[in-house]
């Protein structure tokens, strides 16, 4: 595995982590945590698909 699939693996579980689904430690977060982690999730992939990463 490269080093790109691997910090695409971890950032795709971070994502999922970061949604706010209720629970009572989160739910005052709103969807800030998912759209910064989707933002640089979106920077990663299109470095990798570029080959600069």
């Amino acid at each position: 595995m490269s080093l790109g699939t691997i910090l695409v693996i971890i950032l795709v579980l971070a994502l999922l982590g970061a949604l706010p689904l209720g629970l009572p430690y989160n739910a005052g977060w709103g969807y800030a945590p998912g759209g910064i982690v989707g933002l640089i999730l979106v920077v990663v992939i299109v470095l990798a698909l570029l080959g600069r990463l």
